[in-house]
């Protein structure tokens, strides 16, 4: 479904991503790893265009993609089908919850303004925060608040969601309903891409684990094996400081 090719991005003279080669199936749960400042972000902004890169093609169900060299209504179809999820929940503070979720399907989507509020509306009930519509991010906790930018993701119906570390500005006790939501959003197939530190639910919901190091794929491979018998040194040494005493140990 989605075939990226010779992904490179470049800061400052140094390659930040470095000729990324990546393929995901359709309904696949792919979960990136890997110490900070090694591109996963600017891996998942790039495939949205948030970023562009000095090279790399994307080729996306139907639709190919110079992401190097592109038009603006290249970057809008692409847009259509790559939903983002920021870690900073990134919501219109001056909008409540419903119009959050509306507001892409009005500006990009075009659709009337009634029915797309009423989109809204269900997307809210189906993610439990029917009785939230009318509030704005002022007053929603940061669990409520990244449910409803998980809400405006799903909005699109997106080929593939996107999540950049949607748990890391999270207060412990809000983690769970944001996971559980991930995880339900899995259970129906959605193909996501997710950069996390959450290695529980790289565990129990991921079908491939991608561990990054240096702006390049190291190793990857279904969570069983490469959480408890990664191959290269680099992926055991990072799994022994976030699993001190398990992973990569043995």
């Amino acid at each position: 479904m989605i075939k990226l090719h010779n992904l490179t991005k470049i800061y400052n003279g140094q390659a930040v991503l470095n000729n990324i080669e990546l393929e995901i199936k359709k309904g696949e749960i792919v979960v990136i790893l890997g110490p900070s400042g090694t591109g996963k972000s600017t891996l998942l902004r790039c495939l949205n265009l948030l970023e562009t890169p000095e090279e790399g093609t994307l080729d996306i169900d139907d639709f190919w993609i110079n992401l190097a060299r592109h038009t603006d209504k290249e970057a809008i179809a692409l847009r259509k089908r790559t939903s983002f999820v920021f870690q900073n929940y990134a919501l219109f503070a001056n909008k409540t919850a419903r119009d959050n979720i509306a507001e892409g399907l009005i500006t990009v989507w075009k659709r009337p303004r009634q029915e797309a509020r009423a989109e809204a509306l269900r997307i809210l009930a189906d993610i439990g925060l029917a009785d939230k519509a009318d509030a704005y991010p002022s007053s929603l906790s940061g669990g409520q608040q990244q449910r409803v930018g998980i809400g405006r993701a799903m909005a699109s119906h997106a080929k593939v969601m996107l999540f950049d570390e949607p748990t890391s500005a999270l207060d412990p006790e809000w983690v769970e309903e944001v996971l559980g939501l991930m995880k339900k959003l899995a259970l129906a197939h959605q193909t996501m891409v997710v950069v996390t530190h959450e290695l529980g639910f790289a565990r129990d919901v991921a079908d491939r684990v991608i561990f990054m190091d240096g702006g390049r794929i190291v190793e990857q491979g279904p969570p069983a094996k490469l959480l408890t018998n990664p191959t290269d040194p680099r992926t055991r040494s990072f799994l022994r400081k976030v699993l001190p005493g398990q992973a990569g140990d043995a």
